[in-house]
């Protein structure tokens, strides 16, 4: 049987990423090398930089795809209809279950804009002013239309996504609260906090 050309490297890559996000939330980006990454997936040193040329390429790129993954992640959550109220609160669950199913990829991604580059840090930075664009627009809305009261409209965008984006830091799934539990909370609190109608 023919192999599938680049299924293995496609694999093996995969097995990287992984491992070098578990590996980073855990000990930080500067503890961890890439020989101790290599022995974590199974592979020899060497193998690795056929993938990533340096480790930052590598954080990069774990970085680079969680972003990515947050913005489409909110493009198929997003109502097709509906006022703002309907429109936060999907964003705080989408929000919420994004970054609680990826603990470990959100701990790198929030502690460790420092190791990048001023350029890559650029790159990131645009992609979360992106993101965050998206729930201001949102606040603006219910504004607007009388649903919302918000005084601030940038500096409560920053709140919500502080607030939610904190979940992981407590958030444990066999607690007494379940995810969806914990953004039926969390969705109550976001509409107090923008005075929404019937909050």
């Amino acid at each position: 049987m023919a192999r599938t050309a680049g299924s293995d490297g496609e694999r093996t890559q995969a097995a990287i990423r992984d491992a070098a996000v578990n590996l980073i939330a855990r000990y930080g980006y500067e503890a961890v090398s890439m020989r101790q990454l290599a022995a974590e997936v199974g592979v020899q040193p060497a193998a690795l930089y056929r993938y990533f040329p340096t480790k930052e390429d590598l954080l990069y790129d774990l970085m680079t795809a969680h972003m990515n993954a947050l913005v489409a992640s909110w493009e198929t959550a997003r109502p097709a209809t509906g006022d703002a109220t309907a429109l936060l609160a999907a964003f705080v669950r989408n929000h919420i279950n994004f970054h609680v199913e990826r603990r470990h990829s959100t701990h790198v991604n929030n502690m460790e804009l420092r190791s990048l580059s001023r350029d890559r840090l650029s790159t990131i930075l645009r992609l979360r002013a992106g993101y965050e664009k998206e729930l201001r627009q949102i606040l603006r809305q219910g504004a607007d239309a009388g649903l919302f009261t918000v005084e601030d409209v940038t500096l409560t965008a920053m709140a919500i996504i502080q607030m939610v984006t904190g979940v992981i830091v407590w958030f444990r799934p066999d607690e007494r609260l379940s995810v969806a539990e914990v953004t039926d909370t969390y969705h109550k609190m976001t509409m107090r906090l923008v005075g929404a109608r019937n909050a």
